[in-house]
């Protein structure tokens, strides 16, 4: 009787990781300001193009006279302004930061409450930025405002004991705000997030746009998402 050699089994093959491994929500929203760009861009004639800009960026002129014959632009312009984006170095940034922090809180609140916390947010941002060029012509356009938001409701529960961690930061239980003002990783991000934008207040554009940054809608975005995502979360308190 002879023995037999043990079996050799062969090792399951490593799971796949998806190429985006975003909420569908979040590549959908990137993929529009892509196209978007991509139109402006490429497939718009001039005039075209800059009537668009006109009528779905944000404008602070508009507001400072009366809504009569100022046609659909006055009301939808504080939401569509954040579709577009002054080039692709622009819509870049911008979309490396909506993949990070929009994924943790589309993971954290569904589709629905993310795209009402999108529309929300930028109507904050563009509050903020009304209240600080009130009369302007200055034409803002670029989700920045939007990011900061997320930025700050991911401050509210992404930042765990162990620190950042995009696989599992959804699952974390959200913190109070004194909490999170308690938190020594949660303080050095808004130190560090805030005295970026105070530069940028100062004129400093880190080499990174033509014209100035609109800080305010950035402050704006964040104070909306950092105060009021416990209006949005699912999830009960820590």
């Amino acid at each position: 009787m002879t023995n037999s050699a043990p079996e050799m089994r062969t090792p399951p093959p490593p799971a796949r990781q998806p190429i985006f491994n975003m909420p569908n929500v979040v590549l959908a929203m990137l993929l529009v300001m892509v196209a978007i760009q991509v139109g402006l861009d490429s497939l718009l004639p001039r005039n075209a193009m800059l009537e668009l800009v006109l009528q779905t960026a944000f404008i602070p002129a508009r507001y400072a006279t009366d809504a009569a014959g100022q046609g659909g632009a006055y009301y939808w312009s504080p939401i569509t302004y954040s579709l577009l984006h002054g080039g692709y170095t622009h819509l870049a940034l911008n979309g490396f930061w909506l993949a990070a922090f929009g994924t943790v809180v589309a993971r954290r609140i569904g589709w629905v409450r993310f795209l009402v916390f999108w529309l929300l947010s930028a109507i904050a941002s563009a509050a903020l930025f009304l209240a600080f060029h009130w009369g302007d012509q200055t034409i803002m356009i670029g989700a920045s405002g939007v990011v900061s938001a997320l930025m700050g409701a991911a401050s509210r529960f992404a930042f765990g004991d162990h620190g950042f961690r995009r696989d599992r930061a959804h699952l974390n239980p959200r913190r109070t705000i004194v909490q999170s003002l308690a938190n020594r990783t949660v303080v050095v991000f808004l130190v560090v997030w805030f005295g970026i934008n105070l530069l940028a207040a100062v004129g400093f554009s880190f080499g990174l746009a033509d014209s100035a940054i609109a800080w305010e809608a950035h402050v704006g975005g964040f104070l909306f998402g950092f105060l009021g995502f416990a209006l949005f979360d699912p999830v009960a308190d820590a």
